[in-house]
Order: C-alpha cells, then structure tokens, then sequence
C-alpha cells in the first residue's frame, strides 16, 4: 500500500518575493513564473519510523541537493522528523555531527574545547535523547576538564567522538511511534554509516585537509577515503571507508570558582583594615585565575559494510563501526588559594597557618551587588597547578540485520548486535606547589569582568620559594554496553492499510570506577631534605591568544615531578585505591513489544495518513555501589522491575496541495540518570541520629505526556515553510533532599545496619535523589527554506534556511534539606535559539554563510555558597558564525576553503540571576581548513 503526496508547484509566494525585492533583483518576470514536473512521490507509509529512511541513492551533488534530499525524508514521514543528509559521498556538511545536529530546529549543543559535544532538543537536555546508529541505541562518552564537566558517567551521548565523514544521514525524531524503542523525552536521533548498494557499482573517495587553530597556531592533517564495489549482477557489495584527524587547540579564560562571602571558611581576619569584606552580604572570588589548557586530540574511524541480495525477496547486512579518540590535555593556573579554605592546617611541617582566617584585607571597593571588585590584601596564599590527563574513547559496534518476504503481503525483519564504549582516563594528574602568607596581593574586576588584574604581590616568574603542597593522582574509566535483538513484521493487511509489530531484547551495562591515593596532601622530600620545589623542576606557563594581567607564571614541572619521584609506582604513598562514591554500576534488561497500525485514506478529497500504535516495556534494573556502614565499606547491588504501556499516534492531512497538517500525541519516559542509581550510600547510626545519603536505586522514570501540532507548505521543489507547536506533561523530575521513612523503604540490604543497634523498620533521614513534581514543557518552531530559483541569473543560485525555535518551562527546585528553592527555568534550556544559513551552489562554485545562536540558560539551581543558595548559575549565550567555499577543479577534483568560529564567540558563565558575577570565561580561536577532494 502506498500513498502518492501530490508534488504539485505553486507560484512564488509573496515571502520568496520580498526577498526578491530585498535583494534588489530586477527579476520581476521571474516572479511570473511556476515551475513545471512533478517530484518523485513520497512513500509515506513504506518506510518504517523504527529505521533509519533509506535513501533511494546519496549521490547528491552539493548542499542545496543535501537540503532538498532532507526535506523529501522530512515531508514523507507520518511523525515530526528533521534530517541532514551528506552533500556528497562521504562529504558532511560539518566536521562534527553535533554542529550538524544544530542546525536542526529546537537542537542546541554544548561545546567541549571549543567543538560540539552534547546536543538539547527542545528544552531537554542530553541525558533525555536516545542515539542509534544503524538502528540500534548506543552510548559513548568522553572526558573533559572539570569546567566542562569531566568524565562523562551519564546517559547523554558525546557526538565527538566520531568523524562526520564516516555518516551519510541524520534523522532526529521529535515525536514518539510505537516502533521507535522507548526511553527518549526530547528526541531520538537516528545516525546512517553508507552501506554499499547505496552506490552504483565502484566507487572510489578521497580527500584530505590542512586544519588551522588561529590561537593554538597550529595545523594539523584531516583525511578520509571510501571505497565501494558491487558484483555478480548487484546481488552482492562491499563498503570500507576510514578517517583520520589531528587537532591541537589553545583554551585560555579565566575563572573564579564560584563567589563566596565574608564569613565562609573562617571568614577574613579580624584585623582586616577594610572590615566590610567580612559582612555576610559580601561576596569574593575564591579562588581567581587564569587558565590555560592546552588540547591534543587524534580522531581514528572506520566503518565496514557488506551486503546480500541472494534473491528478489531476501537481504541481508552486516555492519561494523569502529572510532576512538585519542586526547592529551594540560592545564596550567596561577590562583590565590586562601580565599577557598580555612585553617585546615593540611601540611603542619611545612605551613602551620594556612586560609583565609589568616589573610588581612588592606583595602576594597564593593559594587552595587555586593560584589568585592577589588581587593588589596596580606597573608594570601598563592597556588601553581600543573595537570596533565590522558585519555581515549574506543567505540565499536557491530550489528546483522535481515529482511525476507514471506509473502507480497507479509515480511519479517530482524536485527541482531553489539556496541560498546570504553573510556580510560589512566592518567590524570595534578601537581600543586604552593606559596604561604603572601603580602601586596590584589585582583581587580572593575575593568573588564572576564579579565582581571592579578597582582600577585611576588614575581609570578620567580621559580624559588615555592613549596610541594599535593600530588593528585585520580585515573577514571567509564564503560557502556548494548546488546540489542529484534524481531518484526510488516503486513500490508489491505490497500490503506498495513500492521507492523515486533518484540525486541536489550540488555544495556554501565559501569565505571575512579582511583585516588589515600592522601593527596602527602608529598615526598627533595635531596635536600626540604619541600622547597628545585627551581630546574619548574617551568613557566604564558597565554598567547588573549591579554591577561599576569600573562606567564611559573607552574611545577610535570614531566620530571613525576619522573623523581615515580609517582605511577602504585606502591607506597602513591599506592591508589578505588573511590566509593565513583566506583558502581548499573546493568538493564529491557523486554519490548509493539503493535501499530498504519492507514493512507482519504477524507473526502483530503488525502489523510498516519500511524496509531502501542509499546509495552518491562525494565529489570540491578544498580550496584559500595556503602558505608558506620564507616565500613560494604558492596551493595538492589534490583527493582517496572513497566510502562506507552502508546502514540501520529496524523497528516494534506488539507491542500503540498499543504500538510500534523498531529502527534504519546507517552513516553526517560530512565533515571546513571548517577543517581546508585546504592552506594553512607549509612550512618549515632544514638538516636539514623541517616542514609547517596543514590537512590528505587527511583521511577521520568514519563511525559506529549502532543505535537504542525503546518508544513512544500511551495515549491526544495522549499518548505513550516510551524510547529509542542507540549509535554512532564510528571516527575529529580532532585536530591530529604526527606523521612523507614528502611524497609529503600530496598537497600539490611545487612548495612547491622551491629548499629538499628533495624530495619526504624525510620531514617534519607537525603538522597528522589521523583519531585514536574511541569508542563511547551514551544513552537518557525522553519523556512527556499533556493531563489526563481530569480534570474546568478541570484537563481542562492538560497536561504532560516528556523527559529522558542522553549518555556519551569519546576519547583528544591533545597538540599527539601523546602522549596527557585520556580525556574530547565537546566540547559535556553528560551530562544535560531539558526540562519544563506549558500550558494553553482556549476562550478559553491559556498555558505551560517550563524547558530542560542540563548543563555541555567547550569545550576539552586547555588552553592551561602548568598546564592536561593539564586542560580547560568552560561551566557552564543552566537557561531561559519563559512564554506569550494570549487569543482572536474568532475572528480573539488578544492575547499572552511572557517569555523569567525568571531572567535567565548563562553561565558556566571553566577547569581542579577549580579551576573563571573565563574567561568574561555576562548579558543577560530579554526580554518584547505581542502582537495577526489572522487572516481
């Protein structure tokens, strides 16, 4: 059964001619104009919403191709779909998917050193989208410095991970079906490596580019091949394709790491002259600085395809998918360090006073916030820090996927395979030299408050006098499985309508664990018997790509640090043992079924089609962590089953000729995140105290009742205009407070409890994560595409996308005791975000212009310091300005000239909603990339 959309031409609209006017063409008989033949029709119920759409061939031929490509998949779905398809073989748009991913509609990223690394669809953030790649779910996951939210333990996927040029489609789902498996509240996005029959019979790719990073001042190699072959009559093909990245890049800011008042740690000496910067409504840095983080990646991927067509009823494919990512990073600051601690006394033989109890304020200025701005003080303690990590990601996937048609009517489909993401971070390491009661320190924010004064009130070159304060050593590692299985049918039950079904299997392991020394501060002499760091273990730090006041200091050295003293020994002081709090898994196993139905009628003369279906899905969940017992670890595992009957419908009526309306209704949920399943918990008795903190393996999902409305005109052949309005009932979210039951509520092992005196009916204070009340999510997306082909002339070659995306919701957040903080906005969501892209494709030349900007959004509610524990921290937004242009030397060689990041857009975060005082501040550059490309 098939429904043929009617393709239609309509005139120029009175939009496409305004823009006419605008751009001062004298053009006006084009206006005149309708274009004549008809569009290939859409087989709206002939590809499955489960899958990736296959696409008829990917041998598109520069971006408008690409663009019209997306709109026929966007138009010939029963659900609310965007898609990026390659240009050309293996030739993406962008060189990462997630800034891909964001010129989508309602999807925003979040960048990691400068390049996109996790995306948000409408509001959600990553944790809340599910990533397939050949049509089966995975997960990956990198690491990242601490401002950028290190080692990723999450559910969300880190798209940085692959090279662009190993996809040839992209399919994000904004609305649910039955036959999309569950676990996505904001979207399900669907990623396609090339497979053979895709292509007609040889083919031979290659290209190669020169990368540069303006501030790193660097180039590095970007390359990429594909080969494809079919024989014996197209019954049997081959696909292999590789790539291959460098990339060095500079990260210079600043920070502060979060403000604090007066009295915290101990508060300011009593004997400060400025005695206002002790008062509670006054706020310092705690410890200011400059960064600089130096990156070092190599990209390596590799995807392999082999098809079988034995007859006109049987396929079959088996895909394999390999990449890792290769990361060095060093980190260098300079801070004053007193202003984060108080009389600790961590090194009593080296420094008997330490913190900020002991630091004297000379003199300040306080500005209209409360905010000390400036600050002349004594008795400061100054820090050097030198970081080095080491990590990599390895993903591979491999999955088997077959089709036979029993019948005309009647076909069976499955799918079988595996992916698993491993991320090893061996070695990360910090060394900390440190010097006590430094006189004539000062910072100053009044200028400019990303970059501030820095007088450390010492020579930050001298490399003498400086004491060994810590050696941290914490090595991490994170792991992510899929095993998946499925079964399904497909029956063209009658001309309108067919069934689909299907029972799928999938069983999904987390786990990760972290390593520390049992005592970072205890550090080991030098020959002369002293902690004083030998000024040939120094060497010195300088920013090149921004102005800071100081721009070079002296750090310790890492390399001969490390060397003299074999820290990676594991023996002695530098023995490590694993982290409690980060060492812990989470096993699932998921058991699927759906049924749904799809229809293609008409009412009237209204051509209407949709898909009305149910999936059912039982979730055994086994969480396991290490818990203290009144100090003694205790390995503990809790297992818990639910179900979720989740069903969707989605309608489209072509109330008009290219004129479609859509409807979209279900419920959906997202699983807890990985974080908070845990049962390690720290049980704790003391007399008649009885508490429980930690995770909460017993938490629900987070389920979602979802309607979506849109309007869609296909004017004219690649043009589209489009609105979407959406709602979603969130039930629950989670927080962590507390709250009070018993311990036969938990579902935690009652052996924790014993030899406390407690037993398992008593009631605890539980100050864990928990479900709390949701709210309604709700927005509309504005889309507009349209090449001016009907322009005349050179003008006939350009053409515009343009999309405008608007997201509101807001929840109760709750304080750690459990009261109620700040009603506001969705971490992540930023209200307004819209992306405009003006290209131009000719015989020969081609080029674009795009911008993606992006609202500011929150990053933390309620705050942490006292004074903020009732406001937020937010990250400014940004708007990214990238270019392309390429030339066709032949039909086989194209030469490319791409920048990225033109206006070299920081990012920018802060705390408290009006103060806007800064935490963090960094740059990296704009990056430009030469090309050749050679196609046979």
């Amino acid at each position: 059964m098939t429904q043929s959309l009617r393709s239609k031409k309509t005139p120029v609209t009175v939009l496409a001619a305004s823009i006419a006017v605008a751009l001062q063409v004298a053009a006006l008989p084009a206006l005149a104009q309708t274009a004549t033949g008809d569009t290939a029709s859409a087989q709206a119920t002939e590809t499955p919403a489960g899958q990736a759409s296959e696409l008829d061939t990917i041998r598109v031929v520069g971006y408008r191709a690409s663009v019209e490509r997306a709109l026929d998949i966007k138009r010939g779905e029963a659900g609310v779909v965007d898609a990026i398809v390659a240009e050309d073989i293996g030739k993406f748009p962008d060189l990462n998917l997630a800034e891909s991913l964001q010129r989508i509609p309602g999807v925003v990223i979040a960048r990691d050193a400068g390049e996109g690394r996790q995306i948000s669809v409408r509001g959600l953030g990553p944790d809340f989208t599910r990533v397939r790649i050949n049509g089966m779910e995975a997960l990956t996951t990198v690491g990242a410095s601490d401002q950028s939210g290190g080692s990723n333990r999450g559910r969300g996927f880190d798209f940085n991970v692959f090279a662009s040029d190993l996809f040839s489609q992209l399919i994000v789902r904004k609305t649910a079906s039955a036959d999309v498996e569950e676990g996505s509240l904001g979207a399900t996005v669907d990623l396609r490596t090339a497979r053979p029959f895709d292509y007609d019979g040889l083919t031979i790719v290659g290209s190669g580019q020169a990368s540069y990073s303006d501030m790193a001042e660097k180039a590095d190699p970007r390359v990429a091949g594909l080969i494809a072959n079919t024989w014996a009559d197209g019954t049997f093909g081959a696909l292999l394709s590789v790539a291959y990245s460098e990339r060095q890049a500079l990260e210079e800011g600043s920070g502060t790491g979060r403000w604090a008042n007066g009295p915290s740690n101990g508060g300011f000496s009593a004997a400060s002259p400025f005695a206002a910067a002790r008062a509670a409504n006054v706020f310092h840095p705690r410890f200011p600085r400059y960064t600089l983080m130096e990156h070092d990646q190599k990209r390596t991927g590799v995807t392999a395809s082999l098809q079988f067509k034995p007859n006109d009823r049987s396929e079959f494919a088996l895909d394999a998918l390999y990449s890792k990512i290769d990361a060095v990073r060093d980190e260098k600051y300079i801070e004053a360090i007193s202003f984060s601690r108080g009389n600790a006394n961590p090194n009593p033989a080296t420094n008997p006073l330490t913190g900020k109890p002991q630091t004297i304020v000379r003199d300040g200025v306080i500005d209209g916030n409360g905010a000390l701005v400036y600050g002349l003080f004594d008795g400061v303690d100054i820090r050097s820090e030198s970081r080095h990590d080491e990590w990599n990601t390895v993903f591979k996937q491999l999955t088997l996927d077959g089709k036979f048609d029993v019948t005309d009517d009647f076909t069976l489909s499955g799918k079988i395979g595996r992916s698993s993401s491993v991320h090893e971070n061996p070695i990360q390491t910090t060394i900390i030299m440190d010097k006590y009661n430094v006189n004539n320190y000062s910072y100053d924010y009044r200028g400019n408050f990303y970059k501030p004064v820095l007088n450390y009130g010492i020579d930050p070159l001298d490399p003498s006098g400086w004491t060994l304060a810590e050696i941290r050593l914490r090595p991490q590692y994170v792991e992510n499985e899929f095993d998946n299985a499925q079964l399904d049918f497909n029956w063209y039950f009658s001309p309108g309508f067919r069934l689909k079904g299907g029972v799928q299997a999938k069983d999904y392991t987390f786990s990760t664990r972290e390593l520390r020394r049992g005592s970072e501060l205890a550090v080991p002499t030098f020959a002369n018997g002293t902690r004083f760091v030998p000024v040939d273990l120094t060497s010195q730090a300088a920013l090149s790509g921004i102005d800071g006041s100081p721009g070079r200091w002296v750090i310790p050295s890492y390399d001969r640090i490390a060397d003299l003293f074999d820290i990676y020994s594991n023996t002695g002081t530098f023995a490590l043992a694993e982290r409690a709090v980060n060492t812990r898994s989470v096993e699932e196993k998921d058991r699927g079924a759906y049924l749904q139905g799809e229809f293609s009628t008409d009412l009237g003369s209204i051509p209407f089609s949709g898909n009305i279906g149910v999936r059912y899905v039982e979730t055994e969940q086994t969480s396991t962590g290490t818990a203290t017992a009144s100090g003694t670890p205790i390995v503990s595992s809790v297992t818990r089953k639910y179900s979720d009957t989740l069903p969707s419908m989605n309608l489209v009526a072509e109330i008009a000729p290219d004129f479609l309306v859509r409807f979209g209704a279900a419920k959906v949920m997202s699983r807890p995140g990985l974080g908070s399943l845990t049962p390690g918990v720290t049980v704790n008795v003391s007399g008649g105290a009885r508490t429980v903190s930690g995770g909460n393996p017993n938490l629900d999902p987070i389920r979602a009742k979802t309607a979506d409305l849109g309007f869609e005109w296909y004017f004219d052949e690649g043009a589209m205009l489009g609105l979407g309005l959406f709602y979603k009932d969130i039930d629950t979210f989670v927080q962590t407070t507390r709250e009070v039951r018993s311990y036969a509520s938990s579902g935690l092992p009652a052996a924790l409890l014993d030899g406390t005196g407690a037993n398992v009916n008593d009631d605890f204070v539980f100050t864990v994560p928990v479900n709390t009340p949701g709210g309604p999510l709700k927005g509309f997306e504005a889309n507009y595409v349209q090449p001016f082909t009907f322009l005349s002339g050179v003008w006939s070659n350009f053409g515009v996308q343009l999309n405008y995306t608007y997201v509101d919701s807001q929840i109760q957040y709750l304080t750690s005791s459990g009261a109620n903080s700040l009603r506001t906005d969705l971490l992540g969501l930023s209200k307004r975000s819209w992306n405009a892209t003006v290209f131009y494709e000719g015989e020969r030349f081609s080029g674009r212009v795009s911008a993606t900007n992006r609202d500011d959004y929150l990053i933390q509610v309620p705050g942490t310091e006292a004074g903020f524990t009732e406001d937020v921290h937010g990250q400014n937004g940004t708007t990214m300005l990238d270019a392309s242009l390429r030339y066709k030397m032949s039909e086989q060689i194209e030469i490319s000239l791409e920048g990225i990041n033109l206006t070299n857009q920081p990012q920018e975060s802060w705390v408290g909603a009006s103060s806007r005082l800064p935490l963090d501040y960094s740059e990296t550059g704009r990056q430009y990339l030469l090309g050749l490309r050679y196609k046979f």
